[in-house]
């Protein structure tokens, strides 16, 4: 679905990163690992546009878009749910799904978005802002999913959240995944979470992809050791 080829970018004089070339298949969950400050966020910025690549290349099915604007690439069927999720809190729950369909013609809110969270249906008319980390995070989700896109992208989405959320997100991922019509990338901190829904995973360190493999050998490839502080 999505493939990156030799993928330089930098910051200031600084080398974030460094020739990062890899494929994420489609029905299929990408773990992205890797501890803070090795270029995950960054890379994801990549992927959507948000920073551009200083080389390399970016392929979405079939098409180079390696130029393209984040819109454009959302017109495609890319899903983001950036880090922090960036919901827009003065806005209603319902408002701000609207909004994830700025970039299709249609205006109604696919029913099966509220199958995978149907606490938002209770909350349409609440702002953004009212509602706790948890539940804006399954709002950040949602609204990425109503554009029923190819490529979901997800950075850290447990962060900051209850357990009880986080068993949710869990549900969900898994059951997009078994649906076998996506893509999903998961950038992810929390180790347990992501190899429990890793079909394939992925280790960064100091921009580099230094480590890859099917999500079934995450405890023989000693992927842990990666991740933790």
């Amino acid at each position: 679905m999505l493939t990156a080829r030799a993928l330089n970018q930098y910051y200031g004089g600084s080398h974030t990163l460094r020739d990062v070339s890899f494929e994420i298949p489609s029905g299929a969950c990408t773990t992205l690992l890797g501890r803070n400050g090795v270029g995950k966020t960054t890379l994801l910025k990549c992927l959507m546009g948000l920073l551009k690549v200083r080389s390399g290349t970016l392929t979405f099915g079939d098409r180079d878009i390696t130029g393209l604007a984040p819109f454009q690439r959302a017109q495609l069927g890319i899903g983001y749910v950036p880090q922090g999720r960036e919901i827009f809190p003065r806005l209603t729950v319902e408002e701000n799904l609207l909004i994830g369909l700025a970039t299709k013609s249609r205006r109604a809110i696919p029913p099966q978005v509220f199958e995978m969270f149907p606490v938002l249906r209770e909350m349409l008319h609440r702002r953004g802002g009212d509602l706790s980390g948890g539940q804006q995070q399954q709002l950040a989700i949602a609204r990425a999913l109503v554009l029923q896109p190819k490529l979901l992208i997800l950075d850290e989405p447990t962060e900051g959240i209850q357990p009880s959320i986080i068993k949710d997100i869990e549900r969900v991922i898994r059951a997009l995944a078994k649906q076998g019509e996506m893509a999903i990338l998961l950038v992810e901190q929390y180790y347990d979470f992501a190899r429990s829904l890793a079909d394939y995973y992925l280790v960064m360190s100091r921009g580099e992809i230094v480590k890859r493999g099917r999500g079934s050998t995450m405890e023989s490839d000693d992927v842990r050791a990666h991740v933790a502080v």
